[in-house]
């Protein structure tokens, strides 16, 4: 990854070798930690980041949920994410955040409750998370065999650290089979979503998206249902079989970083053409026209990092 100049760390800016923790904190031992994933995007008005106020309410509802109490208001780390922004003068299109919050080191074994909280959000420049190739042309599916846990298994809705050890688990299963990305069933047999993005497929130009019973809510699947209806287009929120999948005209990946990823093949089966749909090329035009700032109906989903007051 592209390291760069400083990350906040409980409320100071540090450089960004010297933002270390201890071997023994708690959240490396036991999981409890909350994250997220923010970007900014380099627009003409300079850089803009993209529903941070809807990310930063979801990482303090992620820790809410997790018991742990972080010590700093919606605001204060909205303000946070913008001056890192700034103090780390970046010069590429893409730059993703990472807040997240942690139990940090003082006590050990499962009752966590007198474990300090650690606050931080990082930044650095990225690009296509899945690789400008398959941003044009698409990306490989598997359908792996681990399930997504259960409701009853795991705070599921909260965006996690330990959540993601299932995705790790998958997406190296994927991978290791020869495909790009994973796509998880839940314990009934439905689409859930895939590794670290929520799923699509259009049939019969109905753009249809699995509910949020068994996955996170995701912010970028919302905005993409909200941009295709107020296209024009029919979307349907309703279970997904495996079978569905297979014969879908068309199917694409959303998430902060994911973007819009258009998908080729899922196990072994051409989706539609086998490479980037004619209805996914449009949702993945106008979703980049939002977020570079390139349309003024959704501009408010957007904060301008240079318009914002330090103080």
């Amino acid at each position: 990854m592209d390291a760069a100049k400083y990350i906040w760390m409980n409320g100071k800016f540090v450089a960004w070798d010297d933002a270390k923790v201890h071997v023994l904190t708690h959240t490396i031992h036991y999981g409890n930690g909350v994250i997220e994933g923010t970007k900014a995007y380099k627009t003409e008005k300079g850089y803009a980041i993209f529903r941070l106020n809807d990310h930063t309410k979801r990482l303090k509802e992620s820790a809410k949920m997790t018991l742990i109490d972080i010590p700093y208001s919606v605001a204060e780390l909205n303000l946070a994410q913008i001056e890192l922004v700034r103090k780390n003068e970046f010069t590429g299109d893409n730059v993703y955040l990472r807040p997240f919050s942690f139990l940090g080191y003082g006590v050990m074994g499962l009752y966590h409750k007198d474990a300090p909280v650690e606050t931080a959000v990082a930044a650095w420049e990225w690009g296509a998370y899945l690789g400008e190739e398959g941003m044009r042309k698409g990306i490989r599916l598997k359908i792996v065999s681990m399930t997504r846990p259960a409701n009853t298994s795991n705070m599921g809705k909260a965006k996690a650290t330990a959540n993601y050890l299932n995705s790790q688990m998958a997406k190296y299963e994927a991978i290791d089979c020869g495909y790009d990305e994973a796509l998880l069933l839940d314990d009934q047999g439905y689409v859930a979503e895939a590794s670290g993005a929520s799923f699509f497929m259009i049939k019969d130009g109905e753009i249809i998206t699995p509910p949020n019973d068994n996955a996170l809510a995701s912010i970028t699947q919302k905005t993409v249902i909200e941009m295709a209806e107020d296209m024009g287009y029919t979307v349907t929120r309703r279970r997904i079989t495996r079978e569905e999948v297979y014969v879908a005209d068309e199917a694409f990946l959303t998430g902060t970083a994911a973007e819009i990823t258009p998908i080729a093949l899922v196990d072994a089966r051409e989706i539609g053409c086998g490479s980037r749909g004619a209805i996914t090329a449009i949702i993945q035009s106008a979703y980049f026209d939002i977020v570079f700032g390139r349309n003024k109906k959704y501009e408010h989903y957007l904060t301008y990092v240079d318009n914002v007051d330090r103080n």
